[in-house]
């Protein structure tokens, strides 16, 4: 019996030090707002085409809570034009919103993201007939924005963000259609 309580003490002696030892080697916790973990970013896009033509402004800025979850704001900008019917009819939209976003990095480098947002819509349509100009009703579209996608570092505090994403409500006027888009932006 003394055999085993000498051992028991031993290792427990030992796993004190060993504890005692990691201790002293991690860094203090810091408490509260840590103004090192916002960054700073969003998307910006442009596209001309001969049919079409849109201008994508997006800025967001969000918070970094720990290694595997972020989640901030920010306001859309976009304007959309394109024709049909062979350059007759030429249908234009504007939107201005809100949104949030969270993000979760189940792995370094790779991302889920969930971005609710609300955005104001008014447009016009212009007919290829004596028709006047129609004024679209101007209107709130909410859109749910789901996505995967990667966070590439480009060096410091920087990172190249590429997302696959898809807006859930598929609500008629939203702006980003009814299929899956891939979206580029960076963050710093």
């Amino acid at each position: 019996m003394k055999k085993v309580l000498f051992f028991f003490m031993l290792v427990s002696s030992m796993l004190a030090q060993h504890a005692m030892g990691q201790e002293e080697s991690e860094e203090p916790v810091q408490k509260g707002f840590d103004k090192s973990r916002l960054f700073f970013g969003g998307n910006f896009g442009l596209g001309l085409g001969s049919k079409s033509s849109s201008i994508i402004f997006s800025p967001q800025v969000g918070y970094r809570f720990n290694d595997h979850f972020a989640a901030g704001a920010g306001i859309n900008l976009n304007y959309y034009s394109y024709t049909a019917n062979g350059y007759e009819t030429k249908t234009r939209y504007g939107y201005a919103g809100l949104n949030t976003f969270a993000r979760l990095y189940p792995i370094p480098y790779i991302l889920l993201q969930v971005q609710p947002e609300i955005n104001y819509s008014w447009g016009s349509v212009k007919y290829p007939d004596s028709t006047p100009t129609e004024k679209l009703k101007g209107q709130l579209v909410p859109s749910v924005l789901i996505g995967g996608g990667a966070s590439i570092p480009t060096g410091g505090r920087g990172a190249l963000i590429l997302m696959l994403q898809y807006d859930v409500l598929q609500e008629a006027r939203s702006p980003y259609g009814n299929k899956a888009f891939f979206s580029m932006g960076y963050n710093f």
